[in-house]
């Protein structure tokens, strides 16, 4: 039988042949325009093109139109912006936290008997987060068409991470939760400090709740879900507001294997990490095909070997004893995980800040109410302690209000200032991730401050009613700074039209102000800046 023999190699070239030829013809095409298409399950799928922006966004910028306006061109106040660091002793301290970083890694690695060498990472004077530290001055958290802010926000974006841990107030709950609290503690919600390249920090909150889910009537707003969507459009509103007290934030998709698992040195957080049993096989040949996987195939030092099985969903979770338990856990697809970065302001070393009682706390109870609550005349009271019987501070507290009603935040409990500046310092907006929960719903309660002690500074209110026109609509302006975030859309429709609905609910209460107590004894004159000429100026009692 030795001829049959010898047609067995033509045979197996005859059948590779039909076989390649079928690939290439038939399944190498549909593959193609499913990639394309960007089939359902396929983690690395280009994003959905944002929806077109209506006629009247289209045709000019209303964004760029609004900062040229001259509410937003106003001259500085004489002689340079006090800024809250000194460069030499800033570039000194971090260059110190460089090298510590370094010699920590260093021995991380020889423990784990990493043989490959590992370059010291160098600390960059020109580094995007560095200069935006420099940059932080008496006037806000930085200046007016920054280029260094848009430079963080691309780096927060691109840069890789090199180290991933809990923040310091999770690090300080971990195994000492109290389950008896009706406020949980702030680790409960889960967030990570990521590092990157360039040695700027971030805190990363990752996506809890879709974008179109509405938080549900029955929630008390202590006990809402924290989303990181609200934080991305906390800093754009902050930033078209001309409040500049919102650190710069951005969404990028994580992958929480390679960019957090694999880098955190963290024992804790490498043990919460777990491969959930949703499964993605229907769509493997895609999921294959993504750049993700081929670096994934080693086992982390939790123990915990990804390559099992690579179209399943990789989550982690709390470690919190009340929070230890998978369904409160976040999972990327497989991967890939939303999430906000807010850039971390300078080390408390540098520039101490002091966190203070909001005035206007709410109760964090089911059943109890505070002062202000029950009390219309409660700003009378509060008019008599320093600091807020002069200067700005109670100012500060009602731009705050009026950010907070905007968003729809009812956590705003405490707000931090810089002690540099002393008592009439600007007010940090941090923490606006409870902001954004109910488009349907205007919580008028929010705007106490500004209803009960019926004051406003003229430069807010001349923003607010510019925005208000339909020239520059508040909603238009969002809608557009928001399409530069990689996560657009970062919000939905409904929520962009409650920003305009809340904000002639602002201007109402002003102008019942100004019916009540007159416009001298409402408007206060906050700067010396000159004010818009009279063709574009906002009329302040319409």
């Amino acid at each position: 039988m030795p001829g049959p023999r010898r047609d067995r190699p033509a045979v197996l070239l005859l059948l590779g042949a039909l076989l390649a030829a079928d690939l290439y013809f038939h399944l190498w095409p549909r593959a193609r325009r499913e990639l394309a298409a960007g089939a359902p399950g396929c983690p690395c799928r280009r994003r959905p093109a944002p929806a077109a922006p209506p006629p009247r966004a289209r045709a000019a910028s209303a964004l760029r139109r609004l900062f040229a306006h001259p509410l937003y061109r106003a001259a500085a106040p004489p002689g340079p912006a006090e800024p809250l660091l000194g460069a030499r002793e800033a570039l000194r301290y971090y260059r110190r936290k460089a090298a510590r970083w370094n010699r920590r890694h260093k021995l991380y690695r020889e423990e784990l008997n990493l043989t490959s060498p590992a370059a010291p990472l160098p600390l960059r004077p020109e580094a995007s987060w560095l200069q935006f530290h420099l940059g932080i001055s008496r006037d806000g958290l930085y200046p007016r068409s920054s280029p260094t802010v848009n430079r963080l926000l691309r780096d927060m974006q691109d840069l890789t991470t090199i180290s991933a841990d809990y923040s310091q107030d999770e690090k300080a709950l971990l195994g000492a939760c109290d389950c008896s609290q009706i406020v949980k503690p702030s680790g409960v919600h889960l967030k990570l400090v990521l590092r990157f390249q360039d040695f700027g920090k971030a805190m990363f909150k990752p996506m809890r709740q879709k974008r179109e889910e509405e938080t549900p009537e029955d929630f008390f707003y202590f006990v809402d879900f924290q989303r990181h969507n609200a934080e991305i459009a906390a800093f754009h509103l902050d930033r078209i507001l001309d409040f500049r007290r919102v650190p710069p934030t951005v969404g990028r998709l994580i992958n929480v294997t390679k960019e957090i698992l694999e880098v955190t040195k963290n024992e804790i957080l490498q043990s919460v990490f777990f491969v959930s049993p949703a499964s993605s096989w229907n769509h493997l040949p895609d999921l294959l095909a993504c750049p993700v996987f081929p670096n994934l195939s080693s086992s982390t030092g939790s123990g915990l070997s990804i390559s099992q099985n690579p179209a399943s969903n990789v989550c982690f979770f709390a470690k919190c004893p009340y929070m230890c338990k998978t369904e409160y856990a976040v999972c990327g697809n497989p991967h890939l995980l939303e999430g906000s970065l807010s850039a971390f302001l300078p080390s408390l070393n540098l520039a101490p800040r002091l966190s203070i009682p909001n005035p206007w706390i709410r109760s964090y109870s089911f059943d109890g109410k505070e002062e202000w609550e029950v009390n219309p005349l409660y700003c009378n009271t509060v008019r008599e302690i320093y600091p807020y019987s002069n200067g700005n501070r109670l100012l500060n507290i009602v731009d705050m209000a009026i950010f907070d009603f905007l968003i729809g935040n009812m956590d705003r409990h405490h707000y931090e200032m810089f002690t540099k500046f002393g008592d009439d310092g600007f007010l940090l907006h941090l923490d606006n991730a409870r902001g954004f929960g109910r488009h349907s719903h205007d919580e008028t309660s929010i705007l106490a401050p500004l209803s009960q002690c019926c004051i406003i500074k003229r430069t807010t209110l001349l923003r607010l009613q510019l925005l208000a026109e339909p020239e520059y609509q508040l909603s238009d302006v969002m809608r557009e700074s928001l399409l530069q975030d990689r996560l657009a859309p970062v919000l939905t429709e409904p929520h962009l039209l409650a920003l305009d609905r809340r904000l002639q609910l602002i201007l109402k209460a002003v102008r019942k102000c100004i019916d009540t107590y007159g416009e001298a004894k409402v408007v206060a004159n906050d700067t010396t800046q000159p004010e818009a000429p009279a063709s574009d100026r906002a009329k302040l009692t319409t």
